[in-house]
């Protein structure tokens, strides 16, 4: 999976349209190779990543968790962490 990716679901504060577009963005550029489509391709890369931004979203309104709510903030000092760890400071 692509790194810049990020697990959404079950976040407090819970995630932004925007979070979900710049994912679904990064989903599209992943499969497809393109980092900017061609002008040609540029309707068609748009239309995936609205696509695949309503999907993503239907899915994590309907998924269901008994655990808790994981907070942003310790979460991303966990990557970093872990970042740091692996790739030294």
């Amino acid at each position: 999976m692509c790194r810049n990716i990020k697990t959404l679901f079950n976040f407090d504060p819970p995630v932004t349209e925007e979070e979900i577009r710049a994912a679904s963005l990064q989903f599209v550029r992943k499969i497809t190779g393109f980092n900017k489509p061609s002008k040609v391709n540029e309707q068609l890369f748009q239309d995936a990543v609205d696509q695949v931004a309503g999907i993503s979203t239907r899915l994590l309104l309907s998924l269901e968790t008994t655990a808790p709510p994981r907070d942003r903030e310790v979460e991303a000092a966990r990557a970093k962490a872990r970042a740091a760890q692996r790739f030294g400071d």
